[in-house]
């Protein structure tokens, strides 16, 4: 089997086939972490959508919906783009409409996969185990930024690959996995000081979200393996 890693959502076009694969959509800094903890969390459902205009429309339904843009909450939403936000008396046994600067439009542009998964640090055991248990070619999808390369996503490609090709029958197709290996054997065990120069982190810290920084880079913080379903056009988790 091969892993691939598409560095922006701008790239993806330039990496569709016809095979069936996997997808691993990542956006470490924060969709993907935040998406896993509402999980964990005990939410039932996440449904992702595009735009602004989408999830006001849920919002007026009465539906619950966090929305985020450029890395602050929308006004109008029930949270944002924080993994700290979910809580149980919020999430525990309902479905929420999730809007984010940049993760959920990965989401939905690579819907039509044979699969596509959430990944990040918070369950990157979890993906690993799956990703080796389907035996797929895999696609490592970054969400990046405003569809820009970013590190934090690169390097989680890196330790991905990194696993698979040592315990699985996984090889690199591309310099893009071996870049982000290089990357990923640069951060070594200190991710947190190797990104924190990063163009993120600085919006992050900017914020007064330095707890989500490093929460989001904690590995395997949660088992939940969330998917997305293409028949409800929803996110649930692998049982």
């Amino acid at each position: 089997m091969k892993i691939d890693i598409c560095f922006s959502p701008a790239l993806y076009p330039y990496y569709q086939t016809s095979e069936a694969r996997m997808v691993v959509m990542v956006d470490v800094f924060r969709a993907s972490t935040t998406i896993c903890a509402a999980f964990a969390t005990g939410a039932n459902a996440i449904i992702p959508v595009a735009t602004i205009e989408e999830a006001l429309r849920y919002k007026n339904q009465g539906w619950i919906v966090g929305a985020e843009r450029n890395v602050e909450k929308c006004n109008f939403a029930d949270a944002g783009n924080s993994p700290f936000e979910y809580t149980p008396e919020m999430v525990k046994g309902k479905e929420i409409v999730f809007t984010t600067t940049n993760g959920t439009q990965a989401i939905n542009s690579a819907s039509s996969e044979w699969e596509v998964i959430i990944g990040c640090f918070s369950n990157l055991t979890a993906v690993t185990n799956f990703c080796l248990a389907n035996k797929k070619e895999v696609l490592v999808l970054c969400a990046g930024w405003n569809n820009r390369f970013n590190l934090e996503d690169a390097v989680f490609g890196g330790a991905l690959a990194e696993r698979l090709i040592k315990e699985g029958n996984f090889e690199p197709c591309s310099d893009a996995v071996i870049t982000a290996q290089s990357l990923w054997q640069l951060a070594g065990n200190d991710p947190e000081n190797f990104l924190k120069n990063t163009e993120h982190a600085h919006r992050l810290f900017s914020h007064h979200l330095e707890a989500d920084y490093y929460f989001c880079l904690q590995t395997d913080t949660t088992d939940v393996l969330p998917y997305y379903d293409k028949t409800s056009k929803k996110l649930l988790i692998k049982k």
